[in-house]
């Protein structure tokens, strides 16, 4: 008992000398020992960095959001003052002892002395060590007389090309705000973007692979982030003249052949005609060209037959509705949670902004201050789905931005620099979206409804309570005027001239549609963390569509005319490995939408759909709630997904399976109205079906081999001429040479 006692007087008397040090009271005086030479020990300069770079306040300990153990650290330290708090007030104050600092529960179970589930973290002879210990026994304070506050980080080199296996120490150096400066690498965590390229140790030491390519290592001390970026070229030497006589159609040509070259990489050769001709077909108006159309590209002596091949592809009505369907995608609500009248609306709308080429600032801009009735203003029903300011930045900042938001919403963003202040001061122009109507009641939210402009609207900072003024995330941007809506200075700061992101983020998105990848990997993450394969080809895509005035078809022009998207996908011995800088055309499998449609038109059975006209076509499907097996199986979204949706191209075992067993497709071949059978009751000779069959599949003409492969189907006795004919078809539509776009 007398033990027990004595133990709980202990940690009482060690809880009240934390609460007086906490508030800095002079009955805490520095401990015998402690050097009055030494500099004064800052809990946010000196100690926070410790428990970062430690690994104290990550996300897998004690930054979790419900803590580890009853012991809680916002998560990279983004809140200095909780943090503070948690380590010398709750618990009684026993996580620091002044009275006897190194029997400090903070530093033993850092170090090991007492069961620690994050292991051993500090060694009792290290720097870090002493420091803490320093800091508990000059009185745990919160802060020094004429603190100065971290403006920013540094990190040397910031480009380094390295052979492989080869090594180079990085150096941190931390900005102040009274003009000094640390080296702070000993406290900083590093991260590779691509670690099996270039990988990097707690210690700062980059290690260059066995692999070339490119890597980005990120710097973090405490709030700030830097970034070095690692090259390692191929090894041998290329000839300067094997990248001065490659073709060049535009500057896409110029800035690709520039980045290969300083990589010692080489392109692969341009696609012959008919497989450019399919590319182009799939990538712009999401359908096959037909048999007339293969044979007369191919017949087609004009030196400039695929740029003009382009522009009349842009021009063809099918244009708007591939387009249109892939952001539908990323715009498009479930309907049973906003209503089918306002979705039908909704995507009428996107669909008609394609249809009229409409410049893509002001679709952004008719979207982000959209108001008005949701029957008739088919926009209006963004705000019809999202209702909360913070759902509204989030999607905002992402499509129309390329920044994701969402980590800001709880706190700092652990790879980029926004914090909750910057998120909830975005979501402020959202705050005084009002509405009129019947409101939301899924699953039959039927009713119409009014979006406007309310008379008043706040946000307020979660963890302090401060009502934020609107505020752009950088830069600055215009007050609204009396009665104006915010929506509209946001609209203007998000579409300005001087916004790289806005720019940036949708010429992403289109390269990546057309050219299998984005320079900027996932499209819309933009952020130092995450840099572009190729910067100088995005920044100057960027400022060729603004000088095209925002025009989506003149950048595609701009893409599908270039040297580069005419390159074979064959490797060679210099590119077999590179699938970021385009040094050849990386296939995808075709969208769920042109995959039917593809199957439709080549068994000449179109497919039907519940809720649309007869003869309409997949990619002109209004909602995902339209039923098919087809769709869903190739990877459509699901219709209880939120928006934005990004789709994966990877093939799965299911759609294999799907396309060599599934009834549907079976009927499509072997129906009596199908192209098989009128094949089949055609006075056409074998050659001519097998020609027929692979210029509808594949857009080429068979090769020999293929062509007695086929004669040997059709002369088997025990099959007739349309059975042969269904087989040769599905075994066609059974091939990866149908499914990729090559």
């Amino acid at each position: 008992m007398v033990a027990a006692h004595l133990r709980h007087w202990l940690l009482v008397a060690a809880g009240s000398i934390a609460v007086l040090a906490a508030l800095n009271c002079p009955a805490v005086v520095a401990q015998e020992g402690a050097s009055p030479a030494e500099p004064a020990v800052s809990f946010e300069l000196d100690v926070l960095p410790i428990l970062t770079a430690r690994g104290c306040n990550m996300g897998a300990c004690h930054g979790k959001a419900r803590g580890q153990n009853g012991f809680k650290l916002s998560l990279l330290g983004f809140d200095p003052e909780f943090d503070y708090s948690a380590l010398t007030q709750q618990a009684r104050g026993r996580r620091v002892f002044p009275a006897a600092p190194q029997h400090s529960l903070l530093l033993r179970k850092a170090t090991g002395q007492v069961p620690h589930g994050g292991g051993r973290r500090l060694a009792e002879d290290g720097d870090d060590y002493a420091t803490i210990l320093r800091w508990i026994e000059t009185g745990a304070t919160r802060r020094i007389e004429g603190e100065p506050t971290l403006v920013r980080v540094e990190v040397a080199p910031t480009e380094r090309r390295l052979r492989p296996g080869e090594s180079q120490p990085l150096v941190v150096t931390a900005f102040y705000t009274d003009g000094s400066q640390r080296d702070v690498t000993g406290r900083s965590g590093f991260q590779s973007n691509e670690s099996a390229v270039v990988a990097v140790n707690d210690q700062g030491v980059i290690q260059a692979g066995p692999i070339p390519g490119e890597a980005a290592i990120m710097v973090r001390y405490m709030s700030q982030i830097a970034v070095c970026h690692v090259s390692i070229p191929l090894e041998g030497e290329v000839p300067e003249a094997v990248y001065a006589e490659l073709p060049r159609n535009n500057f896409v040509d110029d800035l690709v052949w520039a980045k290969l070259q300083s990589l010692g990489i080489t392109p692969s050769p341009a696609a012959d005609d008919a497989r450019f001709l399919r590319r182009a077909h799939l990538d712009i108006i999401g359908r096959l060209p037909t048999p007339d159309e293969v044979r007369g590209f191919l017949a087609d002596p004009a030196a400039n037959k695929r740029e003009q091949l382009v522009d009349r592809l842009l021009d063809r009505p099918e244009y708007a509705d591939h387009w249109a369907n892939k952001w539908a995608d990323l715009l498009r609500p479930n309907p049973y949670r906003v209503g089918i009248k306002a979705v039908l609306n909704y995507d009428h709308w996107i669909r008609d902004s394609f249809r009229r080429n409409q410049p893509y600032d002001q679709f952004v801009r008719e979207l982000v201050t959209a108001e008005g009735s949701t029957w008739r203003n088919g926009a209006a029903t963004l705000f019809r789905d999202r209702r909360e300011p913070e759902e509204l930045a989030t999607l905002v900042s992402q499509l129309f931005l390329g920044i994701r938001l969402e980590c800001a919403k709880c706190h700092h963003h652990p790879f980029e620099k926004w914090s909750q202040e910057d998120f909830y001061s975005f979501a402020g122009y959202f705050a005084r979206v009002g509405r009129k109507g019947t409101g939301l009641s899924p699953p039959i939210s039927g009713g119409e409804e009014i979006v406007l402009t309310a008379k008043s609207g706040s946000v307020r900072h979660p963890l302090t309570g401060e009502q934020l003024a609107a505020r752009p995330l950088f830069g600055t941007a215009r007050d609204a005027a009396e009665n104006e809506d915010p929506r509209r200075p946001l609209a203007d700061w998000i579409t300005a001239e001087d916004n790289p992101y806005f720019s940036q983020v949708i010429v992403n998105r289109v390269w990546a549609e057309l050219m299998g990848r984005g320079l900027v990997d996932p499209i819309d993450d933009l952020r130092l963390t995450n840099p572009p394969s190729n910067g100088p080809l995005l920044e100057a895509l960027a400022a060729e569509f603004r000088r095209q005035g925002c025009d989506l078809k003149q950048l595609i022009r701009t893409i599908a005319t270039s040297h580069v998207y005419a390159l074979s996908s064959e490797p060679n011995p210099r590119n077999v490995a590179d699938n970021r800088n385009h040094s050849r055309h990386y296939r995808t499998r075709l969208r769920a939408e042109v995959l039917l449609d593809a199957i439709s038109d080549i068994t000449g059975v179109p497919e039907s759909f519940s809720a649309m006209p007869p003869d309409s076509r997949a990619n002109q499907i209004w909602t995902h709630r339209v039923s098919s097996l087809f769709l869903d199986t190739f990877g459509r979204p699901d219709p209880n997904q939120d928006p934005p949706c990004e789709r994966t191209g990877e093939a799965t075992v299911t759609q294999t399976l799907h396309l060599m067993n599934a009834p549907q497709l079976h009927a499509k071949v072997t129906s009596d109205k199908g192209r098989a059978a009128a094949l089949a009751s055609s006075d056409l000779p074998v050659d001519e079906i097998a020609e027929e069959l692979y210029l509808r599949i594949y857009g080429r003409l068979p090769d020999d081999e293929e062509r007695e492969v086929v004669r040997q189907i059709f002369a088997d006795p025990d099959t007739t001429r349309r059975r042969a004919t269904e087989d040769v078809m599905w075994a066609l539509l059974n091939t990866a040479e149908f499914v990729f776009q090559d």
